[in-house]
């Protein structure tokens, strides 16, 4: 690695700072880009000349600068590599393989039917090598893949904590697993984290600085945003929710005198399976929450009842958070988290009857590409160091 002072180090310092203000501000002539920078155009020449070489900027066409003269246009090359993000669902596994500019060029959506995370693993492989097929690329083009995924990451084990929805998910050593199927520098984030930075990146949450997106759908799950930061806690648990103990047991007090919450209470009292409990005790039978919904907004009265009676249990998880963090926006995302124009007012209603802390609630803006849309702006990140380190350092 060069060293700052030398005059290597001074070069790469140089091509790093022009290309940074092609990728933030977009294409832009050389005489520009000198004055953004503070650099002399003869070094901005050189620096483009050299990146240009590498791969890394191509010209745009041309532009008149003042009379009789035109101007060479640059631009970061969206085409000089590209990520992969992958949302991996109890129902559903979604890839997206996105060029340097962000623009998804292919996406590809696999139904998840494992029933052990050997099979899991294996189909998300597959599914990935597809996308790379369809996308008309090479494995190698890849420069950084970013996984969303169910539950707490433990580094020491090597698995994840708390997904009861995926079968075998926290085996250990599942993400070595993931680590040989994917090829190595995966970068594995919980999926309601990554829903939250796609909000905050392209979404709803954009400008909002501290903020929480609630995701419900098979389970349910909390990023939050603090300071412009995602937060994880000290063991990667924040947002955990679904753990919220809801309501007590009434079938009497055990011998110890104490009466415990049962493990993932609200989980089991708010997601979407819940919505169809809840319906069935109207008196409406349904196979799917998203039955219960559809009736509802074809003005069912026990739907109705039913959507009022989820509003109020998700106004207990937005009390409680509203409470602790304070947010300034609680996005709803999420299958059940698509119908928050159902949701909002009885959800708004109940907390202003409960509680002097009522944050804006807000659907979410990507629906059901949140998870990979957090993705791939995570995978962004990592991969323009590491084009630059490939293409400029190794020529």
């Amino acid at each position: 690695m060069p060293h700052v002072g030398t005059p290597a180090g001074m070069r790469e310092l140089n091509q790093r700072a022009v290309l940074d203000r092609l990728r933030t501000h977009g294409p832009d002539t050389r005489p520009n880009i000198a004055k953004d920078t503070g650099l002399s155009k003869p070094t901005v020449g050189q620096a483009l000349l050299d990146l240009e070489q590498a791969g890394l900027v191509r010209t745009t066409g041309r532009t008149l600068t003042g009379p009789g003269r035109a101007a060479v246009v640059y631009e970061a090359n969206p085409a000089a590599g590209h990520v992969l993000g992958i949302d991996i669902g109890r129902e559903l596994i979604r890839v997206a393989i996105a060029d340097l500019a962000g623009t998804v060029v292919t996406k590809l959506d696999e139904r998840n039917r494992s029933r052990s995370a050997n099979a899991l693993v294996r189909t998300v492989r597959q599914t990935a090598e597809h996308a790379v097929e369809q996308a008309g690329l090479r494995r190698d083009d890849l420069v950084a893949t970013v996984v969303g995924s169910p539950g707490v990451l433990n580094r020491d084990t090597r698995s994840f904590g708390h997904v009861p929805n995926l079968p075998g998910w926290e085996r250990k050593g599942l993400l070595d697993d993931l680590d040989a199927a994917l090829g190595p520098g995966l970068v594995v984030e919980n999926d309601a984290n990554l829903a939250a930075l796609g909000e905050y990146r392209e979404g709803v949450a954009q400008g909002a600085d501290t903020f929480v997106c609630l995701t419900v759908g098979t389970g349910i799950g909390m990023g939050i945003v603090v300071n412009g930061t995602l937060f994880r806690g000290a063991h990667g648990a924040a947002g955990e929710v679904g753990y919220l103990p809801y309501g007590w047991p009434t079938d009497g007090i055990p011998d110890d005198g104490y009466a415990k919450p049962r493990a993932g209470m609200l989980e089991a009292a708010a997601a979407a399976r819940s919505v169809v409990e809840i319906a069935a005790a109207n008196g409406l039978s349904a196979r799917t929450a998203r039955e219960v919904f559809q009736l509802a907004y074809d003005g069912d009265d026990r739907a109705l009842r039913a959507v009022r009676e989820e509003a109020g249990r998700l106004a207990f998880v937005v009390a409680a958070v509203a409470a602790v963090i304070d947010p300034e926006l609680v996005v709803i995302g999420g299958g059940v988290g698509t119908n928050t124009d159902l949701l909002q007012e009885p959800m708004e209603r109940m907390l202003e009857q409960t509680t002097p802390l009522v944050p804006r609630i807000v659907a979410g803006e990507l629906g059901e590409r949140a998870v990979l849309a957090g993705a791939i702006a995570t995978a962004l990140r990592t991969a323009q160091d590491v084009v630059f380190d490939r293409m400029v350092r190794a020529g």
